[in-house]
């Protein structure tokens, strides 16, 4: 089901760690050094911020570290910034369970505004459930401008299931499964824990709506916020990249904006079958209807792609 793991490159990487192992590797490890920054040339490419997925932070080397490298030598003289949510990489991956996801992001609202290299606009890619919390900076925080959002594995529409998770033994998963299964919408579990302020409940719909203190609001299952509407219909295009063989996401539907029928928990629908598409709720029917909206898909397991097709399928929004 869930954000969770390192993008695989042309080497097809490991997809799990256990997050035990992860917390060893990133103990002592230092805060990300900020890049020095200038003015950006004329008719540069946009700068490109990263925000990863649970499990994952901002600067392992063999994700997000890997995927920063290779953008910056697609792309000559791009500006990457990889979102740290924390003040250091330990903090950053514990944040990915545990802070509240509206506090998160706030804190990368804060970051971009202060960020002078991105004042005059940027592209944005999300991996698993930085997808979703991409989505919501771009609703939630106009300025600076967010230009083309690709959202890599996101649960757009949320998740109904755990399948797997990072580190199936480690306890902190099964605290996760246990949390989500006893009460997914308690106040208490839906402050502290990340994925539950994005589990999508097809049975309990009313309930999912009152509770849910991330997803309802950003996918505007309460109320129309005219101007959430207004900003994600100013992006140019929002990219929305699904894995065939998902066996992280479930729905994996929910990767392309889709999701269960409500009332029952077998049959999907697609965005264009659901009632935030038919009441078009976030502006989705029409950016739809302009070219806005482009649906990928790619062979193979969560996160799971060569540098081959990124730069054939993804390369082109960077620009």
């Amino acid at each position: 089901m869930i954000a969770c793991v390192a993008p695989v490159l042309s080497s097809y990487w490991p997809l799990m760690m256990p997050l035990s192992a992860w917390l060893l590797l990133l103990v002592g490890a230092a805060p990300l050094v900020s890049v020095s920054v200038g003015s950006r040339a004329p008719n540069a490419s946009l700068p490109l911020v990263l925000w990863h997925g649970m499990g994952d932070s901002c600067c392992n080397p063999l994700s997000m570290g890997s995927i920063k490298k290779m953008v910056e030598e697609d792309v000559p003289g791009i500006y990457v910034l990889s979102l740290m949510i924390g003040k250091s990489v330990v903090q950053d991956t514990e944040n990915g369970f545990f802070m509240d996801v509206n506090e998160q992001v706030s804190f990368a609202c804060n970051q971009l505004s202060k960020d002078p290299e991105l004042q005059s606009g940027y592209n944005a890619m999300g991996f698993s459930q930085g997808g979703q919390f991409l989505r919501a900076v771009a609703q939630r925080c106009p300025s600076p401008p967010m230009r083309n959002l690709i959202s890599v594995g996101g649960q757009q529409q949320g998740v109904y299931g755990l399948p797997r998770c990072p580190g199936e033994s480690s306890h902190i998963c099964d605290w996760i499964r246990k949390m989500l299964n006893s009460g997914a919408y308690s106040d208490f579990v839906q402050k502290h824990l990340v994925q539950a302020q994005y589990w999508h409940d097809p049975l309990n719909g009313d309930l999912y709506k009152e509770k849910s203190l991330f997803l309802a609001d950003i996918n505007q299952e309460r109320g129309i916020n005219e101007t959430y509407k207004k900003n994600l219909m100013s992006l140019n295009k929002f990219v929305m990249v699904k894995f065939l063989q998902d066996s992280v996401v479930d729905p994996v539907d929910t990767e392309w904006f889709g999701f269960l029928k409500p009332g029952q928990a077998e049959e999907t629908e697609t965005l264009q079958d659901s009632v935030i598409y038919k009441e078009d709720r976030l502006g989705l029917a029409e950016m739809d209807k302009a070219g806005k909206l482009v649906f990928l898909a790619t062979e193979g397991d969560h996160l799971q792609f060569t540098r081959a097709w990124f730069d054939e399928n993804l390369l082109p929004y960077l620009h």
